[in-house]
C-alpha cells in the first residue's frame, strides 16, 4: 500500500509537470498551427537559466525570471524569424524551429558545459509535508502539482472569460475578421508563442531540480512531449491534461512493479520474454499508448483540428 501511494503521488506530480510543458506547445499549435520543435529546448533553457539565477538570487526569483526571459526570447524569435516564414507554409515554420532547437542546445553546452549541473531543490521545499497511511508526501512534488494546477486554472479562466482570451479564440478560426475589427493578430500570435515558450521554461525550472539538469534532458523529454499532445489531441488543452496524467501514472506505476512478464502472463521460465520486468517496459509505454490511440482514434482523445 505504501509503495502504491508513493507511486501515485510521483505519477501525479510527473503528469502535472508534463501538462505544464505540453500546454505551451498545445497553445502554439492550436492558434498558429505550428509544431514547435524547439519546445523541448526551451524546457532545457529554462532549467539552466533557473540554475544560474538561483545561484545569484535564489530559487524563487529563478521561478519568475527564467520563464520571463525565455518568453521574451520566444517573442523575439516569432517577431523576427517565424513571422517571416509564415508565407512559406508550415513545413518551413517547423524546420526553422528545429534549427532554433539545435542553436539553443549548443548555446547551453557552450555556457554551462556538456555535463549535469548541481541544480537542487530549495531548502524550504526539500522535505516531507506529512505522512499519508505510512507513505511520505514530498513537499516539492506537491509544490509542482500546485503550480501546474494554478497554471491550468489561469489558462482556463483567461481563454473563457477574459477579452484577450476571446480575441485569441476568435483569431484561431477567423483571423481576418479579428484583424478587421481592429485587433493586432500578429501581436496575438507573438504573445501566444511567447507564453508557450515561458510555460516550457517554467516546466524546466520545476523539473530541472526534481530530476537531472543536463543537455540530454531535451532528448529524453521530447518524445514523451509529442506523445502527450498526439494522444490528447492536437490543440486540445483538456486532452493534454488527460494524456499527461495518464502517461505519468502509467510510467510511474510500472516502475514500481517488480514483477516480470513471465509471472504475470504465466510464460515458461526459459523464455527470454518472461525475464523482462514491468519496470523495464516503463520507457516504452508512452509510445505504445501513442500507437494504440492512433489506431483507434487518429485525432487523439479530444482532438478536433483536422
Amino acid at each position: 500500500m505504501d509503495l502504491f501511494l508513493v507511486s501515485l503521488i510521483n505519477g501525479l506530480s510527473y503528469g502535472m509537470l508534463l501538462f505544464l510543458l505540453s500546454s505551451g506547445l498545445t497553445l502554439i499549435y492550436s492558434l498558429m498551427g505550428v509544431l514547435n520543435f524547439a519546445h523541448a529546448a526551451f524546457y532545457v533553457l529554462g532549467a539552466y537559466l533557473a540554475f544560474g539565477i538561483s545561484q545569484l538570487l535564489g530559487f524563487w526569483m529563478a521561478l519568475v525570471l527564467a520563464p520571463a526571459l525565455t518568453a521574451a526570447l520566444g517573442a523575439l524569435f516569432e517577431w523576427h524569424v517565424l513571422r517571416r516564414m509564415r508565407s512559406q507554409g508550415h513545413m518551413a515554420e517547423m524546420l526553422v524551429t528545429f534549427g532554433l532547437a539545435l542553436v539553443l542546445l549548443e548555446a547551453v553546452q557552450l555556457i554551462w558545459g556538456t555535463g549535469p549541473v548541481n541544480y537542487r531543490v530549495p531548502e524550504q521545499l526539500d522535505g516531507v509535508i506529512w505522512q499519508v497511511w505510512g507513505a511520505a508526501l514530498p513537499a516539492y512534488r506537491v509544490f509542482i502539482m500546485g503550480v501546474a494546477l494554478l497554471v491550468l486554472l489561469a489558462l482556463a479562466l483567461a481563454l473563457r472569460l477574459s477579452q484577450v482570451g476571446l480575441v485569441v479564440k476568435a483569431a484561431l478560426t477567423h483571423p481576418q475578421m479579428v484583424q478587421a475589427l481592429g485587433h493586432d493578430v500578429p501581436r496575438v500570435f507573438m504573445g501566444v508563442f511567447a507564453l508557450g515558450c515561458g510555460l516550457a521554461a517554467m516546466a524546466g525550472v520545476l523539473g530541472g531540480n526534481a530530476f537531472v539538469t543536463e543537455p540530454g534532458m531535451a532528448t529524453s523529454i521530447a518524445g514523451v512531449l509529442f506523445s502527450v499532445i498526439v494522444i490528447g489531441g492536437l490543440g486540445s488543452l483538456a486532452g493534454a491534461l488527460m494524456a499527461s496524467l495518464l502517461i505519468g501514472l502509467l510510467q510511474t506505476l510500472a516502475v514500481g512493479v517488480d514483477s516480470s512478464l513471465g509471472v504475470a502472463l504465466g510464460l515458461p521460465g526459459h523464455w527470454a520474454l518472461s525475464q523482462i520486468k514491468f519496470s523495464q517496459l516503463a520507457p516504452m509505454l508512452p509510445y505504445a499508448l501513442l500507437v494504440l490511440v492512433l489506431v483507434m482514434r487518429p485525432r487523439g482523445l479530444f482532438g478536433q483540428r483536422a
